[in-house]
């Protein structure tokens, strides 16, 4: 079912969810059932798996020279929706990112997740490798996430890459970003914001957000939505505190800000658990915030540790 048809279902109430990350290269498939199954007695609708492109690594060789090799840490992202489905009977939303695949390789993975029946895609242009100071482009593939959702978008119509025919037609309901605090490369949140009603034309019908610890910037993040005629769901993502160091680290790497009520909080505390217990509480009460303010789901990026996410969940749902 398309994730617009559950929240138009839920006739307001919010519902649960929550996004997973694949398992290194070599572990099990099982790693991905125990961060599903404490969860599942909140009844997510649905379930993000992500998607990352390759990175490089080098490999000394018997010369002692170094060999640039590239790396792909978390593959597995279309296999692990299909065993979800498959298993749980619960719908799978791949991340469909534009650094890492040509276009060619973009359009076989929305054939093989038409043939999975599977219903929707988040459409993302992806991260910079470690390596790169900026993005950059695969060579043949998409630049920017408005390309890949007009790529989806032609694929929902029939029109392929290299047919001159009309074929079967897929009917995926697209997902993309959003950033309340505005994304990092953007020069100004009114910049951003043309690029993201650009994605809304081009065809993406939900939005799920950059994690945030000021509700505040939700609503005014909405609100500024609505005055630009941005009418689609509009899905917070969240991430509690779980440890200290994550004080310094969310903000560096996400490029957001945390309030002082909770920057005070988390200052006084003396060891990971505690920080924990901090982050823990706090969320329970942003989330009960954005319940009364209506956001059509909560979204938890788990990263694979469900504990914490299950302890907020039942307090909340």
């Amino acid at each position: 079912m398309k994730i617009t048809d559950h929240i138009k279902n839920a006739k307001g109430k919010t519902l649960f969810s929550f996004e997973l990350l694949p398992p290194i290269k070599g572990q099990s498939i099982q790693w991905i059932y125990d961060a599903i199954e404490p969860l599942l007695e909140f009844n997510p609708p649905f379930i993000d798996v992500t998607s990352l492109r390759e990175d490089y690594i080098y490999k000394e060789q018997a010369n002692g020279l170094l060999q640039k090799v590239s790396y792909r840490k978390r593959p597995g992202t279309i296999a692990i929706c299909a065993a979800i489905i498959h298993k749980y009977k619960v719908d799978a939303v791949p991340h469909l990112i534009c650094g890492g695949f040509t276009k060619e390789e973009t359009e076989n993975a929305l054939i093989d997740l038409q043939f999975l029946g599977i219903d929707n895609v988040l459409a993302l242009r992806g991260d910079a490798r470690k390596a790169d100071g900026n993005f950059v482009p695969t060579p043949g593939g998409h630049c920017y996430a408005t390309d890949l959702i007009e790529h989806i978008k032609n694929h929902n119509e029939g029109k392929f890459l290299h047919e001159d025919v009309e074929t079967f037609k897929s009917d995926f309901c697209i997902g993309v970003a959003g950033y309340p605090e505005k994304h990092f490369e953007a020069p100004n949140m009114s910049t951003d914001f043309k690029y993201l009603k650009k994605k809304v034309e081009a065809g993406a019908e939900f939005i799920v957000t950059q994690m945030f610890f000021d509700n505040q910037k939700y609503f005014d993040f909405v609100k500024k939505c609505r005055e630009n005629d941005i009418n689609i769901p509009i899905i917070p993502g969240l991430k509690p505190i779980s440890t200290l160091s994550q004080l310094n680290v969310l903000p560096k790497i996400f490029h957001i800000d945390l309030p002082d009520e909770l920057t005070d909080a988390l200052s006084h505390a003396k060891n990971n658990n505690e920080a924990k217990e901090i982050g823990t509480e706090a969320m329970i009460k942003q989330c009960k915030e954005l319940i009364d303010f209506g956001a059509p789901v909560l979204h938890f990026y788990t990263m694979g540790r469900p504990e914490q996410t299950k302890k907020i969940a039942k307090a909340i749902f």
